[in-house]
């Protein structure tokens, strides 16, 4: 016994057994963070699951919410668009009660002249043109004409 105890207190002894008690304690502290791993990689994965379930739960709503938002900006610009147009109405029908301007107009659209006046028309030589490639119509028999304003209406239909 007096060797076992001499070997006990032996620097290589002693050295051993520390080796032996750091192994047990690095071994110990390696099953805790595994344990601790497993742990925080079931709850990473609960929350993951949380946040995709939300996402998927909000995905909708907020795409609803932003389609919403854009017809409403839509609607807001028709809006203001109408109220310009009102506008313009207003003033258009204020212009039309001054009799001047509605003299001024009539005379322009219906070519009408005051007693006493000279009436000129100036043509366009291009319109001129323009009507020349229109004679087609006008040779061929009026029904025919019909018939074709029947076809582009019934196209403009569909």
């Amino acid at each position: 016994m007096a060797v076992k105890e001499r070997d006990r207190f032996s620097t290589a002894t002693r050295i051993r057994l520390l080796g032996e008690q750091t192994a047990a304690r690095v071994y110990r502290s390696q099953t805790k963070r595994q344990a601790r791993r497993s742990r925080l990689t079931g709850r990473a994965a609960l929350l993951a699951l949380v946040v995709c379930s939300l996402v998927v739960a909000l995905a909708y709503p907020i795409r609803q919410y932003v389609a919403q938002r854009s017809e409403i900006a839509d609607l807001e610009r028709k809006k203001q668009q109408a109220q310009e147009r009102v506008e313009e109405l207003r003033d258009l029908k204020a212009r039309w009660q001054d009799d001047a301007y509605a003299e001024q107009r009539i005379r322009e659209r219906l070519h009408y002249v005051m007693p006493g006046e000279t009436g000129f028309i100036v043509v366009d030589p291009d319109a001129a043109k323009q009507a020349r490639t229109d004679l087609g119509a006008a040779d061929r028999p009026w029904y025919a004409n019909v018939w074709d304003g029947v076809d582009k209406s019934d196209a403009a239909d569909r």
